[in-house]
């Protein structure tokens, strides 16, 4: 049995590959249009094209797929082994045979496998790092993988003190608890998160507006994949913007772009550039 499956067994990691296996059944040119302009409107390009893109914890492989799009070499990997799977099938349906794609199984907490990758121009990994179990050593261990000048897009769940705690002993019931009975955190969970939106729609006679219009809103996600996502994601840790930030410009890295979760459970998004005298 593999670490990965032993830790599922456990009650003590989510599968967050199965997730995104379900996701593919329903993923369309829409939705990968979506994760395009979003990889865009971060990154602040147009084009990836003569770029190398790491994506650290590819998970369904969409923005791998985006990045592809976009004209970057691409190296997925992922922790999970369906996950893996997942990257891999997109890089079948799209781009077969690529030899500017590479798919692989690998860890952000093993330093020896990062080593021998290289450095890119652009690292990226959204929503990743904080469900390692070690999130501030997988965050170090991203700093050296950017090329000078480059550039680490990150996504990092916010810090909500005491609601951050109360989401993790949830997730922790949810991995541990038999599969018949996880409904009895994602149902509650559903209407805590939407409740107040849901009402709204209804309000402005557009029932259900939100879900069926999530996709367009969240970077070509689905809705009942990232509910399920969040409500399971666990390891769970958090973070202040300001922690991601004086972290990273300790390593000689400056930040370019910020996206705030606005006070929401979810992520913080930081766009950082490794300056030219940049250390890790």
């Amino acid at each position: 049995m593999t670490q990965h499956a032993t830790e599922v067994a456990a009650g003590q990691r989510f599968e967050f590959g199965k997730n995104w296996a379900w996701f593919l059944q329903t993923l369309d040119d829409d939705k990968i249009a979506e994760a395009v302009t979003s990889l865009q409107n971060m990154l602040q390009t147009e084009s990836l094209a003569g770029r190398s893109f790491l994506d650290i914890g590819s998970g369904s492989g969409l923005f791998s797929l985006a990045a592809r799009r976009l004209g970057a070499r691409v190296h997925s990997f992922d922790y999970d082994p369906n996950s893996v799977n997942c990257t891999a099938e997109l890089r079948r349906r799209y781009y077969p045979d690529d030899q500017s794609w590479r798919v692989e199984a690998g860890s952000a907490l093993d330093v020896d496998y990062l080593e021998s990758l290289g450095q890119f121009d652009v690292v990226y990994s959204w929503g990743v790092l904080h469900h390692t179990g070690q999130m501030w050593t997988a965050l170090a261990n991203t700093a050296p993988l950017v090329a000078s000048g480059g550039k680490l897009f990150i996504a990092i769940y916010n810090d909500q003190g005491t609601a951050s705690r109360r989401w993790t002993k949830v997730k922790k019931f949810y991995n541990e608890a038999p599969r018949g009975l996880r409904f009895l955190a994602v149902w509650p969970s559903f209407w805590v998160l939407y409740w107040r939106r849901l009402v709204k729609d209804f309000l402005r006679g557009r029932p259900f507006q939100t879900i069926r219009d999530y996709g367009k809103n969240q970077r070509g996600m689905s809705f009942w994949q990232d509910l399920i996502d969040w409500v399971g994601g666990y390891p769970f840790e958090v973070a202040k913007p300001e922690q991601i930030f004086d972290f990273y410009r300790k390593r000689g890295f400056i930040l370019t772009r910020l996206l705030t979760s606005a006070g929401t459970p979810g992520c913080n998004e930081f766009v950082f550039e490794r300056s030219a005298l940049g250390h890790c």
